[in-house]
């Protein structure tokens, strides 16, 4: 309390918002009404310290106007426009200022202390933007507004909160390759990573402007089944993780982009976060690890330098078990006893991939006419190099793709594949990048 006290002390000297406050909170300490419900008691006295808050704000802010005639910026003469007070919203709530706006010849509206604070798609203080954008990239914007209402702080409208995301994605995108250049340039490697992974995948998301009536018509029309994702379209997502010479991971960089054609985006990001990372750390092991896509694997293999390809080992099984249901029945005795026999077999043999090769091969011969199995069968001769499972293994080398697997889960599903939800680029986009930010450890940064 004496702290407290002697705080306040040296803020009255100066500061008529922190003096009020001593007054509110003294009569509200002389009050003889008992405390009822403490919880009630709370909000009183935290409505007191965000109502003087918001007035420093207010203060401070009102500092940074100017209101002259004219100004003079770059070169460029301004006359004064317009004087008004304006709403803005910081993070302890609205706060009212009284600003000027300023013209240029061309029609070009600035008002200074907008620019000096550094405010965010006109009327968000810098710090009620980051936190509103952090939440709106985890929660609805609707359950934003629920928590904000219950923290009893900033007071944004459900349809700012849902238009901030894809105002700030707008801004990110038209300067994307410098912020794109500055976060690779400030990448670290971890000190004892001696392996990175890069990986790539995707996940089916629904679209506003998925043209999915269309689609469901034209299915109707070729006599389809018109149930199914029609509408949706593939967001791609892309990791790189770094691990130690035990094969424990230590740390993922992730990217996410809405549907887009090949993952141009993506993979142009992809390649310059790589880039720089061997750049710090040009000895470490590339792994490249996906599934068994070929544009992925063409990506792969061109575009970025050599390294260990693994196609992730779980994908493998999956078409390990798929044959061996086509062969012996699906979840049949037989083919449960194939398939645990033969799945250690291609993940812990040197010369495994050989060996499914040889009983799918043996399996064909018997079933010439099954069109899936040979399908089967020519995935695995199609990837036979790409899966040397048992050598990565001996080395400490990630066999599989579940980092970018949880990442499609983490980046996309969990906030963009909830009940109802339907995207268009702009707002998805900006979903996406924060999130990538902030499970990158990248947001706030700077």
């Amino acid at each position: 309390m004496e702290v407290c006290q002697s705080m306040t002390n040296v803020a009255n000297d100066s500061c008529p918002a922190i003096d009020l406050l001593q007054k509110k909170l003294t009569l509200l300490r002389q009050s003889n009404k008992p405390i009822q419900h403490f919880e009630d008691h709370e909000n009183e006295i935290h409505s007191l310290f965000v109502q003087a808050e918001r007035e420093i704000l207010a203060e401070e802010l009102q500092e940074l106007d100017i209101n002259e005639a004219s100004i003079e910026v770059n070169g460029v003469v301004y006359h004064q426009a317009l004087r008004s007070y304006q709403t803005y919203q910081s993070a302890v709530g609205p706060v009212r200022v009284l600003r000027s706006l300023y013209r240029n010849s061309r029609d070009k509206c600035i008002v200074p202390l907008e620019l000096k604070a550094g405010f965010v798609e006109g009327h968000w203080l810098p710090k009620a933007a980051k936190q509103a954008a952090w939440m709106v990239a985890q929660l609805p914007p609707a359950d934003v507004k629920s928590l904000l209402d219950l923290m009893g702080n900033m007071t944004p409208s459900t349809s700012s909160l849902s238009r901030l995301p894809g105002k700030l994605s707008e801004q990110w995108e038209q300067h994307l390759e410098p912020f794109e250049t500055l976060l690779a340039e400030n990448i670290t490697v971890p000190s004892n990573a001696v392996t990175v992974a890069a990986s790539l995948d995707g996940v089916m998301l629904p679209m506003k402007d998925g043209k999915r009536q269309e689609k469901r018509e034209k299915s109707v029309a070729d006599g389809k089944r018109t149930r199914g994702p029609a509408g949706c379209q593939e967001a791609s997502c892309g990791t790189l993780s770094f691990y130690d010479d035990q094969g424990d991971r230590l740390s993922t960089i992730r990217m996410g982009r809405m549907p887009e054609s090949k993952k141009a985006t993506l993979k142009k990001s992809l390649s310059n976060l790589l880039g720089k990372a061997l750049e710090q750390k040009p000895d470490l092991t590339l792994v490249k690890v996906a599934d068994g896509a070929r544009d992925n694997w063409t990506y792969f293999t061109e575009e970025l330098p050599e390294g260990e390809e693994i196609v992730d080992y779980y994908h493998a099984a999956e078409h390990l078990k798929k044959a061996f249901d086509l062969a012996y029945g699906e979840n049949s005795a037989k083919s449960k006893e194939k398939f645990s026999t033969y799945r250690h077999i291609l993940k812990e043999e040197p010369d495994g991939v050989e060996k499914i090769i040889k009983a799918l091969a043996y399996q064909h011969s018997k079933h010439p006419r099954r069109s899936k199995l040979k399908t089967e069968l020519k995935y695995f001769r199609k990837n036979r190099l790409r899966m040397n499972y048992a050598e990565h293994l001996s080395r400490n080398l990630p066999i599989g793709s579940g980092v970018i697997e949880a990442s499609c889960k983490t980046l996309v599903t969990q906030r963009m594949k909830c009940s109802g939800m339907r995207w268009r680029r702009p707002g998805g986009q900006g979903i996406l990048t924060l999130r990538s930010l902030i499970q990158s450890g990248w947001f706030g940064c700077g």
